[in-house]
């Protein structure tokens, strides 16, 4: 059975927002979506027809690599910066719990 549409507006990682809405929301091009997707930060689903969407935690990564991006860096030297940050976090929640 599908999800609940009520649970659909509070997963992060659902599917919602289209390239054109995402690049609209993040005030950025499709152009740097797609580039995204191809240094493999963010990994859009796509529909049948191969139209991508975005869910709002690809948006938020999204937005990290803007903002690095917008301070000079290369984008690859951004998406690398962001994956070892999340590496990081993911090690200090970790620990944490252990």
């Amino acid at each position: 059975m599908g999800q609940n549409p009520d649970d659909r507006l509070t997963d992060e990682h659902y599917p919602a927002y289209t390239m054109g809405r995402a690049a609209e929301m993040l005030g950025t091009t499709r152009g740097f979506l797609r580039s995204l997707d191809q240094m493999n930060l963010i990994n859009p689903q796509r529909s049948a027809a191969g139209h991508r969407f975005y869910t709002r935690h690809e948006l938020r990564l999204a937005a990290r690599a803007r903002a690095l991006v917008d301070q000079g860096i290369g984008l690859e030297a951004a998406c690398r910066i962001i994956a070892l940050q999340d590496e990081l976090q993911e090690a200090r929640r970790h620990l944490q719990h252990s």
